[in-house]
């Protein structure tokens, strides 16, 4: 048995609870005791002015494929306090995946701007599998997955805008109820995204009835968060209400200059109306003014006509690059175009995979567009993603901050980082600064939420979401996940100019009793635990 006791630090339990005086007690992977300890340890570390806190638990990081390609991944999450992660986001898992080599390899490249570049090389193709060989690893986070919608869509159909059929819909259910059984912590949707576009309100809750049955959550990237904000957040509301599960809408904003400040307050109404009948219904959030998705996000459905394939192959040649021109310019009731509502000079180039592309990083593609001499933002656009068969990764800056702050306070949202693996040098800052930033800008610098509360929105209320259980707060019999900091110290150095910055000023983390992170220093490769939720 091995012992850690952390002396005469500030513990913030995670409950939201303000913080005390208390030494913490270690034994093995547990917290074994909260109070004036007089008990010797195997090591004590000394915390005078320093916050003792659980580890912070992101619920949404798409390194679904890191853990089990990159030796090296870890370090950018520790140094800002992550040990625990949640991944399978916005209808993205590994699996399940199509047995037919053609339609997996499609499915791994529309989703490599998401989770990076050799997704698709594990051979795994059920979801069972993907945990099984999660348990075999050893880890420097603990992970917890989720399985996505759009992945079973794709197995199930492919592409394909149609309808599921009958039977399709049977072996969709199947595969969701298949995951649950076996540990997944939840199911994820990407409604924005081709192909779960395609499917209606009535289908998404037909196939999330297990759920309903069986527990766990229901997170969604909703079906449009600029003009439809409203109408998607009505949607996502009686899917849940339909399918008789709890609801979590992912990174929850209004996008689009005309809707800023209007439009997210309608939404927010619509939530705590549900929530007042009794609906378990809520949000979380990052901290930063721009997202980051994938080019392809910009296609409209109707050009690509159920056929990512093909819509790519057209954008190669000039009646596809005018046909994309025009529908890129026009309004969809039942999308959210990004080219108009936000227009390609705020759109970032952020990652690319050809060497003769690299010019464009850090570039919008307006900017891009005048610089490499394409006739316009759309022919650049088209361009890329012809030529890198859809793999492009960008930064939409569509949000302002006065939105995010008033969901930031929101008793009910808590923070994410929604960061995204595409294989680049200029990432969006969120994967290396999310959590800090909360810390450094929203608690100290701007007073938008207390240190408690923040803490809480990173501990126990993304544990108590995911159900994970005996993680996320500070009580004795919890596992030793543990933070040690001081809270002006702890800040982020990641910026859209430089993104790829560490965090700093994390003086301890501990993950299951064990020390991964010290001092600025990654001590221990092989802390986390594949986290199998029942349901």
């Amino acid at each position: 048995m091995s012992s850690l006791l952390i002396q005469n630090g500030t513990i913030m339990d995670g409950t939201g609870a303000e913080g005390f005086r208390a030494d913490l007690l270690i034994r093995d992977d547990r917290i074994a005791a909260i109070g004036q300890i007089k008990t010797e340890a195997d090591r004590t570390i000394h915390a005078d002015g320093r916050i003792v806190c659980p580890g912070f638990i992101d619920i949404h990081r798409h390194c679904d494929a890191k853990f089990l390609l990159d030796p090296a991944f870890g370090s950018a999450e520790l140094a800002q306090g992550i040990t625990t992660c949640v991944v399978g986001n916005c209808g993205m898992s590994l699996t399940p995946s199509p047995k037919d080599p053609i339609r997996s390899e499609e499915m791994y490249q529309f989703m490599e701007p998401v989770l990076g570049s050799r997704c698709g090389s594990l051979g795994l193709s059920r979801f069972p599998d993907y945990l099984d060989r999660m348990d075999s690893l050893a880890f420097p986070l603990n992970t917890a997955s989720m399985i996505g919608t759009g992945s079973v869509r794709i197995t199930v159909k492919g592409f394909s805008d149609s309808p599921y059929t009958a039977e399709e819909m049977k072996k969709a259910s199947a595969l969701i109820e298949e995951a649950l059984r076996a540990g997944a912590a939840g199911v994820s949707m990407g409604i924005m995204y081709i192909p779960e576009c395609y499917s209606s309100t009535g289908e998404f809750a037909e196939l999330l009835k297990p759920v309903g049955r069986l527990g766990g959550v229901v997170t969604a990237h909703i079906r449009g968060e600029g003009d439809s904000l409203v109408a998607s957040v009505r949607e996502i509301i009686e899917i849940g209400a339909m399918a008789d599960c709890p609801v979590e809408i992912s990174h929850f904003k209004s996008c689009g200059i005309k809707n800023w400040r209007r439009d997210i307050h309608e939404a927010i109404r619509l939530i705590e109306q549900a929530r007042s009948k009794g609906q378990d219904v809520t949000c979380d959030f990052y901290p930063y003014e721009g997202g980051s998705t994938a080019l392809t996000t910009m296609l409209p459905p109707a050009f690509v006509n159920g056929n990512l394939t093909e819509a790519i192959r057209r954008l190669g040649t000039s009646e596809g690059v005018e046909a994309f021109r025009k529908a890129s310019c026009a309004l969809y009731d039942d999308w959210d175009n990004y080219c108009v509502t936000l227009g390609w000079d705020r759109i970032l180039i952020s990652g690319t995979v050809n060497p003769q592309n690299r010019g464009f990083l850090g570039m919008t593609v307006a900017e891009a567009a005048k610089q490499f001499g394409f006739a316009d933002a759309a022919a650049c656009a088209a361009y890329l993603m012809h030529d890198e068969a859809g793999k492009t990764a960008i930064i939409n800056m569509s949000m302002c901050q006065d939105d995010i702050d008033t969901i930031a306070k929101l008793p009910y949202s808590l923070v994410i980082s929604d960061a995204i693996y595409a294989d680049t040098d200029t990432p969006h800052p969120r994967m290396y600064g999310a959590f800090p930033k909360i810390i450094r800008e929203y608690v100290n610098e701007r007073n938008v939420l207390s240190l408690p509360k923040a803490i809480q929105k990173m501990t126990s209320m993304p544990a108590e979401r995911m159900g994970i259980s005996e993680r996320g707060v500070l009580r004795e019999g919890s596992y030793a996940d543990v933070l040690v900091f001081d809270p002006k110290c702890l800040r982020d150095h990641a910026t859209f100019t430089a993104p790829a910055r560490p965090a700093s000023g994390l003086d301890l983390a501990i993950i299951n009793g064990k020390t991964a992170w010290e001092n600025g220093i990654r001590t221990n490769h092989q802390c986390g635990r594949n986290l199998r939720i029942l349901h």
